[in-house]
């Protein structure tokens, strides 16, 4: 029997999710949006790409959620996108509700799920769905890392003009302005990246991979990225339903790992077939350190606000 992945919005990132989910062979997939017709009709168009494309996986569209019943992931993308001027922490409120109805209803036909959350601000809807969902820690991660190095690695492949394949980054710490890319542990073919360029470029391309997103919603104006989100999302896919036990930089549960506690942040784990198998916890020099609570202290305050909201 094939696998089965739900991804929650047909959107740009949903939609994309879906394509590629399906162009790689991954998994039967639905798509589930509240607006009646969208999902059958995204749904039902990539279906009819298959005989073309050369893929045999069932693509369906749903406004509720009794056809993702024992879905093996559910991707939740849905929410409200960026706007210009707009920090992902506006985003907040409007999108808890978003992220919570969807847990609730997808936990609900498919408990044995592991859930991926892409909706911003990520952390805090990581913390969401790990709280309404009552699933362990390691069956719910959010996709950012991986996208943040992406722009990181592209950022550094452009400026020394070798291949993106040979370019190795890491970046911790919350989905946003705060992250932390560890220049020390940034190579290309492992050639150290401080080798290679000087401090002043290096700061610039942190501070771009920073606002890569914003940078993109700038250009955009009505939208925010999808091609990027949706191929870093699959990239998790893939390593949990194929059991590749990739190494990824992902949103996870800590529970005293860098002397975090009870906060989802971004961290290298291991990704196979049941969720985060492992966190990696990196030894960093006390500038790094101090850089992720930082950046752990930003996701915490959004938490605060949530738990004010819900008056826990």
């Amino acid at each position: 029997m094939r696998k089965k992945v739900t991804v929650v919005g047909a959107g740009n990132v949903g939609a994309n999710c879906a394509l590629r989910i399906a162009g790689k062979q991954l998994a039967d997939v639905v798509l589930v949006d509240v607006v009646e017709g969208v999902p059958q009709g995204k749904g039902l168009d990539l279906l009819e790409s298959g005989p073309v494309e050369g893929y045999d996986v069932n693509i369906t569209g749903a406004n509720d959620y009794e056809a993702t019943a024992n879905s093996d992931i559910v991707v939740i993308t849905a929410g409200f996108p960026r706007k210009p001027g707009m920090s992902r922490d506006d985003l907040l409120l409007a999108n808890y509700e978003v992220v919570k109805m969807a847990t609730e209803q997808a936990v609900r036909y498919s408990p044995e799920t592991i859930l991926i959350l892409v909706t911003n601000p990520l952390d805090a809807m990581c913390w969401t769905a790990y709280q309404v969902s009552k699933l362990p820690k390691h069956r719910v991660v959010g996709m950012a890392g991986v996208l943040d190095t992406a722009r990181f690695r592209t950022f550094i492949a452009q400026e020394l003009n070798v291949s993106m394949s040979n370019v190795t980054a890491m970046v911790l710490g919350g989905h946003g302005d705060t992250m932390v890319p560890l220049v020390r542990l940034s190579n290309v073919a492992g050639i150290p990246l401080t080798e290679l360029l000087d401090q002043a470029t290096i700061d610039r391309l942190v501070q771009r991979a920073r606002e890569g997103g914003a940078e993109i919603v700038k250009y955009l104006k009505t939208g925010s990225a999808y091609y990027a989100p949706s191929a870093a999302t699959v990239e998790m896919v893939e390593s949990i339903l194929l059991d590749k036990k990739k190494v990824l930089p992902c949103s996870a549960y800590l529970e005293g790992e860098y002397g975090i506690h009870g906060l989802f942040v971004g961290v290298p784990v291991k990704l196979g077939a049941a969720g985060i198998e492992k966190i990696y916890e990196v030894q960093l020099k006390p500038d790094e350190h101090a850089a992720l609570e930082k950046s752990s202290a930003s996701v915490k305050e959004l938490i605060d606000i949530i738990k004010q909201k819900i008056g826990s």
